[in-house]
């Protein structure tokens, strides 16, 4: 599987890894809500959307294990 670099480290979200750590483990660590069917995500920059970005993904890690199925779908926003 191939990752592809961080085009906007450091613009929308710190380019540390430890930094955005920081930031976001607080988010991470709320709790949250039942799992629904769909989730829709923002990827703003972290400073706009983090927060419920984490709530978001944290669904997933309270319950990952019934989880069957995930589909992505991220658009590419630099034609």
């Amino acid at each position: 599987m191939q990752t592809r670099p961080a085009a906007v480290a450091g613009m929308f979200y710190p380019a540390s890894a430890d930094d955005i750590l920081a930031q976001i483990r607080p988010w991470l660590l709320a709790r949250s809500s039942p799992l629904p069917k769909a989730l829709v995500v923002p990827h703003a920059g972290y400073i706009y959307s983090g927060q419920i970005a984490a709530e978001a993904y944290n669904l997933l890690l309270e319950n990952g294990a019934s989880i069957r199925r995930v589909i992505v779908a991220g658009p590419n926003h630099r034609v």
